[in-house]
């Protein structure tokens, strides 16, 4: 049976050293995952410098929770044996960590693991994957799949997982709370007056306090040059801009033709209105966007 061990810990002075790869290892892979390469520098890209050769940027990368650091501005360049006419292969770029156990030592490469040739679709080596956590001894994480087609290197694959930034989780959290909170707004619940205007396309929604609207409206009705149009909407109260907001509103004929601009205000009062220069035009394009409270 074991007992709790404190990494975050002070100890004796005169007392044995007690904190080992291994214990970070676990904190960082119960942060990040097991294996990738984090979002920093130039994130281990690969380049291919000639038939024989494949550069690999500098980067950090993650095995099994140990890390691993190619500098800002350096790389390494991975040795690709030659290929063979009318054969094909696939080579991997591993980085490899490897243990003698737990307060051993360790290494940890970058290598290439050279698959079989063989005359119709190459496979990839077998990799060695044992568990760190699980006191593993050897892990070989994929970069990537070199293919080698004859003599030529025709393909470079990345095999890793790119792991963002915690700002950068926070950005893609923020922006699916957003999409979660997309409310879709029928011409109605933006005050449409149905009795004279017609909808033909509604792509409206609300996102947080943002009103976006986006509309293609007509009438029937007689439109009179020049005048100004303040019966289409009674936007309600909930949906109302903050401020007076101009509003891009086009005006077209019944064949789309002829377009003109109009000018257009949403009002904090509720009023959208719009100013019909042509009165041949009465098919109108709106799309507009505004605060809310």
């Amino acid at each position: 049976m074991g007992k709790l061990k404190g990494i975050t810990i002070n100890t004796d002075p005169a007392a044995e050293a007690h904190i080992c790869a291994e214990d970070d290892a676990a904190i960082y892979q119960s942060i990040v995952g097991s294996d990738g390469v984090m979002m920093i520098g130039q994130q281990c890209e690969s380049q291919v410098i000639s038939n024989n050769k494949v550069r690999v940027k500098d980067g950090v990368i993650v095995v099994g929770g140990h890390f691993a650091r190619i500098q800002y501005g350096d790389y390494i360049d991975c040795e690709i044996a030659n290929g063979q006419s009318g054969r094909n292969r696939n080579d991997i770029i591993i980085a490899k960590f490897v243990t003698t156990g737990t307060g051993g030592i360790d290494t940890y490469t970058l290598e290439v693991k050279q698959g079989a040739s063989t005359t119709g679709a190459a496979t990839d080596p077998a990799l060695t994957q044992n568990d760190l956590y699980q006191s593993g001894k050897i892990r070989e994480m994929p970069l990537y799949r070199v293919k080698i087609e004859g003599l030529s290197i025709t393909k470079v694959e990345k095999m890793f997982e790119s792991i963002p930034t915690i700002p950068m989780l926070n950005t893609y959290l923020s922006e699916l709370q957003l999409y979660h909170d997309k409310k879709m707004l029928t011409p109605t619940d933006l005050g449409l007056n149905t009795g004279i205007w017609k909808t033909i396309v509604n792509n409206s929604y609300k996102t947080g306090n943002t009103i976006h609207l986006n509309m293609e409206i007509y009438t029937t009705a007689i439109i009179v040059a020049n005048n100004v149009y303040n019966n289409a909407f009674t936007i309600p109260s909930q949906y109302r801009p903050l401020i007076d907001t101009a509003v891009n509103v086009t005006a077209s004929d019944g064949e789309y033709k002829n377009p003109v601009a109009c000018t257009s205000l949403a009002k904090a009062n509720g009023n959208l209105f719009f100013c019909i220069p042509k009165a041949t035009n009465n098919y109108i394009f709106i799309d507009a966007e505004w605060e809310i409270k």
